[in-house]
């Protein structure tokens, strides 16, 4: 061997040697972690992801250290128990729990594999089937035992079909209509007739599905369609009508009955075939267990050819659960079925999605089976009953000798369990319900306040929800679900009055006069109060505003309540359309 090779073999060997040496550097390294208590180890003293510059990690750690730091970031949410401006369901049972883990292990799209899982999905179809009143002898029923229906990732999947099964039918009847070819029919833009108070699943219709939102605004306090609005709606491009029962802003039920009536009298003065597909993502697991509903809403009336719900609101599931069911199969859930056989057999799939877990099907089973009809009946009952304390208590709160606030909601009977209120405008107070919001999530409540507006999808821009109302005004609402109980309500009240009279008192009501509010500016009207008469009012509100202590709530209203949009964490309250 050529002795010029020595110095080579050295230095090969020697880094070998080192290599070895930080291998096993890190061998312990990975011992240690697992052996030191999380709150003592280096992990605890890293922020692990950069968010200017985030890269995936090159090592892993133990199970134990990756639950900590997820349960840290949890504990920088809101407790989900407090958010009352949400409706999904944040409580579960031992046993519900163990429920859910079982389902994240089986993908329910698999019917070969798992046919008795599937069983379970159509249990709960066929049961919220009889639930709403499907019609027994209905095709789907009488050919495979099972109602036209499926298991959907929230409302918002079911709106999405129930949507394509209307269009797909409009489609066909308006061919055979005018004699056109399926590659003309599809050159005509359909329509939709909903209230401006839809919920966010809709937008997503009008935008990937390509229909035409022909939007109804209703008065501010009615909040529900007006039939005769609809009738004048309805034309040879509509599709159907959506009838929301439980709007997420004030909780009141669209009158199904009313507008079923007014649809069938249109359908046969013109020929048209419109149906009604009723939105009761809430509503649908209220309505019937609601001794005071007194109203028909479900496949009873003739013209309801679907009806969605959100399993994981008041239907007690876990969250990503939906169902959708339609009266029959024929020219409506056959539009949306596709045959799938490459899993082993054969067998219809309903949903936009494919492979998803089993646990919200597995849970809505248990929580019905769990509960039953005398158990959602009283759920329902004492979530009214809650409602009602909060509410009797907001109108017990005064100004001055004058009402605090005005209701927006239904009231106590035929409605969601929903506390829905604005402070009083003819008080003038230099504060809103926005500014409310975020003076009661000091005591950790969230109370979801909003201005009356959203983004208008025909043109982009903000709009009033109502007829009567300027999109700038803002309200509130309070979701009473199960987990809110009595002693909560009481508790939450108490910090409703107490962030009133903190706001009174350390904004003081000097500057609420008529032109205070003239100030504000709306997206509908904006403000032409000439600058230099409102710096000397802004100023002075900014400078006793740095006074205050209690975060940044009083400046980041006043810098923007003067000037323009809200910005930072309230420009989500800019659009109408809270999350629920």
């Amino acid at each position: 061997m050529d002795s010029n090779d020595h110095p080579k073999a050295d230095s090969g060997h020697l880094s070998e040697i080192e290599h070895l040496k930080a291998r096993v550097e890190d061998l312990e390294q990975r011992l240690r972690r697992k052996e030191v208590y999380y709150y003592a180890s280096e992990t605890a003293q890293q922020q692990l992801i950069s968010k200017e510059n985030p890269t995936f990690p090159k090592r892993g750690m133990p199970g134990r250290f990756a639950e900590n730091i997820i349960r840290d970031y949890h504990q920088l949410d809101f407790n989900e128990r407090l958010n009352t401006s949400s409706y999904v369901n944040v409580t579960m049972e031992i046993e519900e729990e163990r429920v859910a883990c079982l389902g994240m292990k089986i993908n329910i799209a698999d019917q070969t594999v798992y046919p008795a899982t599937f069983m379970i999905h159509d249990h709960v179809v066929n049961m919220l089937a009889d639930l709403w009143n499907a019609p027994k002898n209905s095709d789907a029923f009488l050919e495979t035992g099972v109602h036209a229906g499926a298991g959907t990732v929230g409302s918002t999947e079911a709106c999405l079909l129930a949507a394509l099964a209307l269009k797909f039918r409009w489609r066909k009847w308006y061919a055979a209509k005018y004699g056109l070819t399926d590659d003309e029919v599809r050159k005509e833009y359909p329509n939709i007739v909903i209230s401006s108070m839809y919920q966010a699943a809709h937008a997503k219709s009008f935008k990937y599905l390509d229909i035409m939102p022909k939007l109804i605004h209703p008065q501010h306090f009615e909040m529900v369609l007006n039939p005769d609005d609809v009738k004048e709606a309805i034309d040879d491009h509509t599709i159907g009508v959506v009838c929301i029962l439980g709007n997420h802003y004030s909780g009141h039920y669209d009158p199904v009955e009313e507008i079923d009536s007014v649809i069938r009298q249109v359908n046969e003065e013109k020929g048209y075939q419109v149906g009604i597909h009723v939105d009761g993502a809430s509503g649908a697991f209220i309505a019937p267990f609601d001794r005071s509903n007194s109203r028909r809403w479900n496949f009873e009336l003739p013209t309801v050819l679907s009806i969605s719900a959100s399993g994981h609101k008041f239907g007690e599931s876990v969250a990503g659960t939906g169902w959708v069911v339609w009266r029959q199969r024929k020219d409506l859930s056959e539009h949306v079925a596709i045959s799938v056989s490459y899993l082993g057999g054969n067998a219809d799939s309903y949903t936009l999605n494919f492979s998803r877990p089993a646990s919200g099907i597995m849970v809505q089973f248990y929580k019905i089976l769990r509960l039953g009809w005398e158990g959602y009946s009283a759920k329902v009952r004492v979530q009214m009953s809650n409602a009602k304390v909060i509410r009797d208590a907001l109108r017990q709160m005064t100004f001055n000798g004058k009402p605090r606030f005005v209701m927006l909601d239904n009231g106590d009977e035929d409605c969601l369990p929903v506390v829905a209120a604005m402070l009083n405008p003819s008080l003038n107070l230099p504060y809103d319900d926005i500014d409310l919001q975020h003076t009661i999530s000091d005591d950790h409540w969230y109370v979801c306040g909003y201005r009356m507006q959203y983004d208008n999808p025909l043109t982009g821009e903000l709009t009033p929800l109502f007829s009567d109302m300027k999109g700038e005004q803002s309200m509130f609402r309070i979701v009473v679900k199960s987990n809110l109980t009595r002693e909560m309500a009481v508790s939450l009240c108490a910090v409703i009055d107490r962030a009133c009279h903190w706001l009174d008192d350390h904004l003081g009501t000097g500057l609420a006069s008529e032109s205070f509010v003239q100030f504000n500016e709306t997206a509908d009207q904006p403000s032409r109060m000439d600058s230099a008469l409102m710096a000397p009012l802004k100023n002075d509100l900014i400078r006793r505003a740095t006074t205050l202590r209690r975060r940044d709530i009083i400046p980041r209203t006043i810098s923007v309540g003067l000037s323009g949009p809200r910005t930072g964490s309230t420009s989500k309250s800019k659009v109408a359309h809270p999350a629920c």
